[in-house]
């Protein structure tokens, strides 16, 4: 549809994500503090109807995300958005955009565009694209416990955990790990990423969900980007997500995680961990190997061990944390 011609891929350059501004940009936790910010309103997802220059009609999804002081970065997606529509094989394009005043400017390689009052147009010859901002939430956010759950933490207090620490929303900040110690469960947590635009790559809103306190489902502000192994839903060193089903800062998201921990006998091991990730309800692993331990926390070994959710020298946060232990 709008933009599927691989000439227009030509203008993706590579995102530079470097440390640098780790320790100078500014992190913020609260909602209605990050929409003082315009680009707040303006960063997010957008899905219409696209029109080919042959005159075929299709979905089409973008994700904006910000840069600061009114820049963005712009990805195209044909066929909707991640998870709903669009797949890693389709194409997807990357355009750059500006803030004046109460309009953004998008351009690159003969295409144009704009996006005002939550609606995006784009045009490049006679393909053309009206997209209008929405804002999804995951199938399972909210998910009450089942019977026989152990329920880690639901707002209201962090007993469960060593170093909990609460905000005024009723939410957790990362840096905890539970009292408990468990062996194989199907675990659900949910997550909401800090509002960080002057921030890039591991730098830009870090945290981790560690199982069995040595294997790590990375959490970061991976929003627009490819996915890879160090973004959301990434096992480092191990495996990228299938698809990045990251949502951008300040919404809630969901891990719905099946674990199954490593066997020893006799002090060696005699199968490695297992697991399946459903990330904003999409499988993202599907009852992946986990050869070894992950960095950041203590090595393989017999259980049961706890939960670990990494702080990284951010404050992204947690919330409605359950699971339920596998006989």
């Amino acid at each position: 549809m709008f933009l599927r011609y691989r000439c227009l891929l030509a203008y993706v350059m590579p995102a530079v994500f470097a440390f640098a501004g780790a320790c100078t940009a500014q992190e913020i936790i609260d909602v209605k503090e990050a929409a003082k910010d315009p680009d707040f309103a303006i960063q997010g997802e957008y899905v219409g109807e696209g029109v080919a220059e042959d005159g075929a009609r299709g979905k089409v999804g973008a994700q904006v995300v910000a840069l600061g002081e009114g820049k963005f970065d712009v990805y195209v997606l044909i066929g909707g958005l991640p998870g709903d529509g669009w797949t890693p094989d389709r194409d997807r394009v990357r355009l750059a955009a500006v803030r004046e005043g109460e309009t953004v400017r998008i351009e690159g390689e003969g295409a144009v565009g704009e996006i005002r009052g939550g609606v995006m147009t784009l045009q490049k010859g006679d393909a053309k694209a009206e997209l209008k901002r929405t804002v999804r939430k995951s199938p399972t956010l909210g998910k009450k416990p089942p019977e026989g759950a152990i329920v880690l933490f639901d707002g209201t207090s962090g007993d469960a955990f060593e170093g909990a620490r609460l905000t005024d929303d009723g939410a957790m900040l990362s840096d905890v790990t539970t009292k408990q110690k468990f062996e194989d469960y199907h675990l659900h947590l949910e997550f909401r990423l800090s509002w960080m635009p002057k921030a890039r790559g591991q730098a830009r809103s870090n945290s981790g969900v560690y199982l069995h306190d040595c294997y790590e489902v990375q959490v970061l502000d991976s929003f627009g980007l490819t996915g890879e192994d160090d973004e959301c839903g990434g096992i480092y060193k191990v495996k990228k997500p299938d698809v990045n089903m990251c949502l951008p800062p300040l919404t809630w998201q969901t891990y719905d995680i099946d674990f199954t921990a490593p066997k020893y006998a006799d002090g060696k091991k005699t199968a490695n961990a297992r697991l399946t990730v459903r990330h904003n309800g999409v499988v993202i692993h599907e009852d992946l190997e986990l050869p070894g331990a992950t960095p950041g926390r203590q090595g393989e070994g017999p259980g049961p061990r706890p939960l670990h959710l990494q702080g990284h020298g951010n404050k992204v946060v947690y919330g409605n944390i359950w699971l339920v232990p596998k006989p």
